[in-house]
């Protein structure tokens, strides 16, 4: 009995230890350390979202201003090769002439929607042929004859309005065309059938409207898609935002920088001695891997603010170069100045020639109505024209072209 007792002692004993213990656990000292944990918790939290907003706002800002996109998409382009294969296949014809052919697409602005198909707009898309003779040098073009343009059909449409085409561009094997109206960036299949590939928002990429592409070219296996290159103002000249000064970099994966091009615009515009409230505006733009330099042929320039009625006629002959950090900015006059309603609308060098030819279009409006569309080519190192405004039939404005 006594070692029974002894034993119950010693267990009762060791239960109000533990009781103790455990009491001790939510002791005034233990409860500071449970709060300071609390804090330090919480204060953990409010960290992690901190720099999660902070990434949000500053890290569109760092891609803006990235001045290597290869760099930015080397890890994903490097997972499997660019197609760099030829479009196209020249000619070489039994006199030694070169045949190419050739594509132009068109902007029909308001036409473009279609009154007898429901919610269903349309491009008009022109095939011919190019054959240069190098040794004069010359070039004639042949449009197709025995068929009418094929015509071009979406359904994506933005405030009523679509498949406004503005460029033509071969990238990655596939030919593709840019909605200047809905900001979607096409791959033409066998073309005719427009397969929805890249949408571009405008700006910085956090808008909500489309971005206004108007010209396309490939550099460092990079597809560039610019703007209008000029400030957006009201039709009065009124500053609204610098989002058509941003120019969109795409890798084969379909993924996009929003890389803001203004002080390029503004060293190319400043050339000429052109400064806000003044404008240049830029349908055309290609790099040369051979020049290793941008090319642009401006569509319209003015030292007078914006007016939507007097640009009309503000076109320009102008042909500026620019090195790859636009320091260096050459200045060319092409052909005569003319009377200001033709401006380039597209160019492309002819393949096959060191980048020396440029097939270029002209375009031409008339009380906000398109008036005509013009083939020029000329050779780069001497200025000279060999094909001057050939006219394309019918009223249409064609504002892509493609050479192959």
């Amino acid at each position: 009995m006594s070692s029974n007792n002894s034993d119950h002692q010693n267990e009762e004993e060791e239960a109000k230890g533990t009781k103790s213990k455990s009491g001790d656990s939510f002791s005034p000292r233990h409860s500071h350390t449970f709060i300071g944990s609390t804090f330090a918790i919480w204060s953990l939290i409010f960290l992690l979202f901190a720099a999660f907003a902070s990434l949000q706002y500053y890290l569109p800002k760092a891609a803006s201003s990235c001045l290597c996109p290869a760099a930015e998409f080397g890890r994903l382009t490097a997972q499997r090769a660019y197609n760099d294969s030829s479009f196209g296949n020249p000619k070489i014809l039994p006199d030694g002439r070169i045949e190419y052919e050739l594509a132009v697409v068109s902007d029909l602005d308001h036409d473009s929607k279609m009154e007898d198909r429901k919610e269903t707009w349309r491009s008009f898309f022109r095939r011919g042929r190019l054959i240069f003779s190098p040794d004069i040098p010359s070039v004639q073009v042949q449009w197709a004859k025995d068929k009418q343009d094929n015509t071009l059909y979406s359904q994506l449409s933005s405030g009523g309005r679509a498949m406004e085409l503005s460029e033509l561009c071969v990238y990655d094997g596939h030919l593709l065309t840019v909605d200047d109206r809905t900001g979607v960036v096409y791959r033409m299949d066998n073309f005719k059938d427009m397969v929805p590939w890249v949408l571009l928002n405008d700006g910085p990429g956090n808008a909500t409207k489309g971005f206004k592409g108007e010209w396309m070219s490939v550099r460092h296996n990079l597809l560039y898609v610019g703007g209008l290159g000029k400030e957006w103002t009201s039709v009065t000249g009124e500053f609204i935002n610098y989002n058509p000064m941003y120019v969109k970099v795409i890798n084969p994966y379909g993924e996009v920088l929003h890389v803001d091009w203004t002080k390029q615009y503004k060293a190319l515009r400043g050339k000429i001695g052109i400064d806000f409230p003044g404008y240049m505006i830029h349908e055309s733009g290609q790099w040369s891997d051979i020049h290793k330099k941008w090319f642009f042929l401006p569509r319209r320039a003015s030292n007078d603010t914006y007016s939507e009625t007097e640009d009309e006629h503000m076109g320009t002959n102008l042909l500026l170069i620019a090195d790859e950090d636009f320091e260096h900015i050459q200045v060319r006059h092409i052909g005569p100045p003319g009377d200001g309603f033709r401006g380039f609308s597209a160019f492309q060098f002819l393949p096959n020639t060191e980048d020396d030819i440029i097939v270029a279009i002209k375009s031409e409006e008339r009380g906000g109505k398109p008036i005509a569309s013009y083939l020029f080519v000329f050779r780069l190192s001497d200025g000279h024209v060999l094909l001057d405004d050939q006219k394309f039939d019918g009223p249409y404005k064609f504002e892509g072209i493609v050479v192959y």
